[in-house]
């Protein structure tokens, strides 16, 4: 969870895994739109670029501020809900984790989360942070409506149209924050809804031959497919009646963060970093560890998962009809190499969405995550992941590792060139652009 203390008495920002590293020359924490448009306008002259940092949970540099780092933790909360409408308003930078609570008092709920809720609901839209689900998109497809400052520091607001002809609308679904700073979002929200998670350990064959048919019987289904193992655990959410979680639910879950992430596992990846080679019995063990659970609540209870080791990762998303070959070879080929990696493969469902940036590109996907404990060595997995995705037009998760080139993005992306004109018009000095974004957009540095 970001912490206020750590942003201001640390001059260096750095994202969750610690791998992105910045000091910035201003850290700044508006607390209206007013103050926040005071800062751009002074950015622009000064000829200062701008990055607001969110949660920093994005392991890419999307976040990653050079010059100025903007903090929105003064800009939060529920502004207003339309129950009829099923609509719901939020400042920019509320946390995940604080609007499910917020959204019940009215009867309502998010559509759809992922197993995270450290991130602001700005830069989870921004960077179409997802969960899984084959009717589902991710939170960016839940926005309706836009306010945002522009580079110039003049306000900005924008309703979803249709979405054949509203190049804005498809522009800002997943923007990186490269058209500016958002300062409200308007969610379509649904009603209340409570969630029933089963997690059951199965071998590879016997998951990939009910996969399509589980995707259709569950709302939700998600894999963990351990490398070097042929077993994975399945994951599947199913909705239920609105309940509260239970308490002993809840101490159960705080259990297994502290005693089974932040303790076993972690000891065993420890094992793995010290021993390389042993990365792949680490894998093993963990695979035969996982016991068979079901868990119930609130949808905003049941969705997040503890985090207790950290991880650096790379996700594709690939078109759903490739996915029974290409999870076959994948599984085989880390059957033979598993390159030191230990972690499970996590496997979602996404709808396809519109968005010039949408990873989806409008087709159902198949998404899959790949990651690396901290201080091993990620290099050669995501080395072998950059190009054996190639074959299958893989596009990145914008905030994963991600190493695709301009020229390779402007493939994968055909609307690319008219979401950088609209760029254009509400960022014409580049304030909020950084190197990454340079390197990944723009293909030479400013």
């Amino acid at each position: 969870m970001f912490s206020l203390k750590q942003w201001q008495a640390n001059n260096e920002w750095q994202n969750w895994v610690g791998y992105e590293r910045a000091q910035p020359e201003q850290k700044l924490m508006p607390a209206s739109v007013v103050e926040l448009q005071d800062i751009i306008k002074q950015a622009r002259k000064d000829k200062k670029r701008v990055r607001v940092t969110g949660a920093a949970h994005s392991f890419s540099g999307c976040a990653k501020p050079e010059e100025i780092a903007v903090s929105l933790h003064h800009m939060r909360g529920l502004i207003s809900v339309d129950t009829e409408a099923k609509l719901a308003t939020l400042h920019a930078g509320t946390y995940l984790h604080e609007i499910g609570e917020a959204l019940k008092a009215h009867g309502l709920a998010l559509e759809n989360m992922g197993d995270v809720q450290a991130q602001t609901i700005a830069g989870a839209a921004s960077t179409a942070t997802h969960g899984t689900g084959m009717t589902l998109g991710s939170i960016a497809n839940q926005v309706v409506g836009w306010e945002w400052v522009d580079g110039r520091g003049e306000l900005h607001s924008h309703q979803r149209g249709n979405p054949q002809t509203d190049d804005l609308g498809n522009a800002l679904h997943v923007s990186l924050g490269m058209l500016g700073v958002f300062t409200k979002l308007t969610l379509r929200v649904v009603d209340l809804y409570g969630l029933q998670e089963r997690n059951e350990v199965m071998d590879f064959a016997d998951g990939l031959a009910n996969f399509h048919k589980n995707t259709q019987s569950h709302r939700h289904l998600e894999w963990f497919l351990f490398p070097g193992t042929n077993k994975l655990q399945q994951k599947t959410l199913s909705v239920i009646e609105p309940k509260p979680m239970s308490h002993a639910q809840k101490l159960k879950d705080t259990f297994d963060s502290v005693v089974t992430l932040n303790g076993a596992f972690y000891v065993l990846c420890e094992l793995a970093r010290m021993n390389p080679e042993w990365s792949k019995k680490v894998s093993q063990i963990s695979a035969n560890s996982i016991p068979n659970t079901k868990r119930e609540g609130y949808s905003y209870e049941v969705f997040p998962t503890p985090r207790g080791v950290k991880f650096n990762e790379s996700e594709y998303f690939i078109k759903l009809s490739d996915f029974d070959a290409c999870i076959t070879e994948v599984n085989q080929i880390l059957l033979k190499d598993n390159k030191h990696s230990h972690f499970p493969i996590e496997v979602r469902t996404h709808k396809g969405e519109t968005g010039m940036l949408s990873p989806t590109q409008g087709e159902d996907c198949a998404v899959l995550s790949f990651h690396v404990y901290k201080g091993m060595d990620c290099e050669p997995l995501f080395k072998w992941l950059y190009e054996y995705m190639k074959k299958w037009q893989g596009r990145p998760h914008w905030g994963k590792v991600n190493k695709l080139s301009h020229i390779e993005l402007q493939n994968l992306y055909p609307k690319l060139n008219r979401f950088l004109q609209i760029r254009r018009e509400y960022d014409p000095d580049n304030v909020f652009m950084n190197r990454w974004l340079e390197d990944k957009f723009l293909n030479h540095r400013l």
